[in-house]
């Protein structure tokens, strides 16, 4: 079974700032597919999904997200989400979803 660890629980940042968030992912054997979702209270369906390799690091694509100044990078066997010129309108709580993909 997969086990999904995010870090830091909770994190405060001023207006202008960066802010990195990450997502440990356990469990998964070599080669596995995996599909990551970040979900943000309050937003509509995902704010950031990609697919990635369990065992493949590299700096992934822009995921699909609403602004260019968020970024994904995966280095196994976590993600690290960063958004840039943090705005008021990102506030809230973010949720990290992953699904094995068979």
């Amino acid at each position: 079974a997969l086990r999904v660890i995010q870090d830091p629980g909770e994190v405060q940042v001023t207006a202008g700032d960066t802010v990195a968030l990450r997502c440990q992912v356990e469990g998964a054997e070599s080669g596995a597919l995996l599909r990551m979702e970040w979900l943000r209270d309050g937003g509509l369906g995902a704010f950031c999904t990609t697919r990635l390799g369990f065992v493949t690091p590299r700096a992934l694509p822009p995921c699909l997200a609403p602004a260019p100044r968020v970024r994904l990078a995966w280095q196994p066997p976590r993600a690290t989400l960063s958004l840039s010129q943090v705005q008021g309108n990102d506030s809230g709580r973010y949720l990290c979803r992953v699904t094995l993909e068979i």
